[in-house]
């Protein structure tokens, strides 16, 4: 769709499931008068902004209503290597930005496990990886960011300027305004490899002890869980820790490209796949035998490049398209530090339903920063991908949603399709907080979502 153009289109977000009819706008982010207009058009219905539709669940589409998608390409980007910051347009793709660091030297301060979306989507996520323990969220990195309000202003913010403001478009999930622009502070890299430790852990109390006990040593650490486990197995899975690499850690022979940058691509899943998808009990069980035990018992020190360690499934274009044409639930949630037992439970009604999952990981979280709406916060975080076709799937999210917040824990908003306005009062104890100061930037209600509506987040 050519930047200015508009059609009616059926969204969903990556887990493809309900969709609604949405009109979709491409907005030029440099011309901030048609912008205006654009956003002025909309129908009481409101607008959302929308990145490259990575959220899981329904955060950028809005039934009925207009949702514009800001056109800004590697042009935007400017790269301070003096001060190792990058200011970028929010329409920008992590993608496009590391491929303008990572030769220069810098790598963006935290990345999700697909490099396909948005700065403005990172931010309005306030999105985590594999570091959280270290670094934190995507949000404490960003130095200022610019903002189109509901009434035609634009402000800037940083955690020193409105910082009410600023914070509450962190992980505000676009309903604050458009971000059009940030300046965030990037990582200073030798190489454009990783240096990774493996190893492979028989059940869920090895993983948690080895995990509390030598985390802080890296600063990426992340576990896959064969979610479909059970008895003395429960819990098994593949330890994955690493950091940057440093030159002197290189092969020879890749030394002289030690900042080279290349991202591949193995397949792209056609878009329609038989029946409800390949992901059934028995093809799943298959994979997640034969993943467990391929892995090293122990392996210390492999080199990866930067592709292979945070972002392999994006070799595979449209990998979503394997669950089928009904899609699938990823549900995350965190408890904290001492409900480990919970967590233990959520695992254990998971491979007691037999729910066909191969993608679930578990991550230690640090502190939180002061964003009202932000996910994280210290304790274990898990996301399980679920066919939207497991019988009985309503119900056993009803149960894991209270073994969750019993627990004092919470779900994260950029992948929930399912839980309820319950849920997120109880998990976001903060959430009035948020709202004042979100009705105060929008007091005629103009930036709305299919998720703000159903979970009455500005209500």
């Amino acid at each position: 769709m050519p930047a200015g153009t508009s059609g009616r289109r059926l969204l969903t977000g990556w887990g493809g499931t309900a969709a609604s009819a949405t009109e979709v706008v491409r907005a030029s982010g440099g011309d901030l008068a048609g912008l205006l207009g654009v956003v002025r058009s909309a129908s009481r219905r409101g607008v959302i902004a929308r990145g490259l539709g990575r959220s899981y669940g329904d955060s950028a589409q809005n039934g009925g209503g207009l949702a514009v998608e800001l056109e800004q390409g590697p042009e935007t980007i400017n790269i301070d290597a003096r001060t190792a910051t990058a200011t970028v347009g929010a329409g920008v793709s992590i993608d496009d930005l590391l491929r303008a660091s990572v030769p220069a030297g810098l790598f963006v301060p935290v990345t999700p496990g697909t490099r396909f979306v948005t700065v403005g989507g990172a931010i309005a996520s306030d999105i985590h990886g594999k570091n959280h323990h270290v670094d934190g969220t995507f949000g404490r990195h960003v130095r200022s960011l610019r903002l189109l309000l509901a009434d035609g202003d634009v402000v800037e913010l940083s955690p020193d300027q409105r910082p009410d403001l600023f914070w509450a478009t962190v992980g505000g999930m676009g309903l604050t305004g458009i971000i059009l622009e940030a300046t965030v502070a990037m990582l200073p890299i030798e190489t454009s490899r990783c240096t990774v430790d493996t190893e492979r852990v028989a059940d869920l109390d090895s993983l948690l002890a080895h995990m509390d006990a030598d985390d802080d040593a890296f600063r990426y650490s992340v576990a896959w869980i064969d979610p479909m486990a059970s008895g003395r197995s429960l819990g098994r899975s593949i330890l994955t820790r690493g950091d940057h690499a440093r030159v002197d850690e290189l092969p020879p022979r890749q030394v002289a490209g030690a900042l080279e940058y290349r991202p591949g691509h193995l397949a792209t899943i056609p878009p329609v796949v038989p029946g409800p998808g390949v992901m059934n009990h028995a093809t799943i069980s298959a994979f997640n035998e034969m993943w467990y035990r391929k892995a090293p018992r122990r392996r210390v020190g492999q080199i990866m490049s930067i592709p292979q360690f945070f972002h392999p499934l994006d070799a595979v274009g449209h990998w979503n398209r394997l669950y089928g044409r009904r899609g699938f639930v990823q549900y995350q949630f965190v408890v904290p530090f001492g409900e480990e037992t919970a967590l233990r439970n959520v695992i254990e009604r998971l491979a007691d339903a037999r729910a066909p999952s191969f993608l679930a990981v578990l991550k230690r979280f640090g502190a939180a920063n002061p964003a009202p709406l932000s996910f994280p916060r210290p304790g274990w975080t898990l996301a399980v991908d679920v066919p939207a076709a497991t019988s009985g799937l309503a119900e056993l999210l009803t149960e894991l949603d209270r073994l969750v917040l019993d627990a004092g824990g919470r779900h994260y908003l950029a992948k929930d399709s399912a839980t309820t306005p319950e849920a997120i009062r109880r998990g976001y104890p903060r959430l009035g907080e948020w709202r004042t100061i979100r009705d105060a930037a929008d007091p005629i209600g103009r930036w709305v979502s299919d998720q703000s509506r159903r979970l009455r987040l500005t209500a």
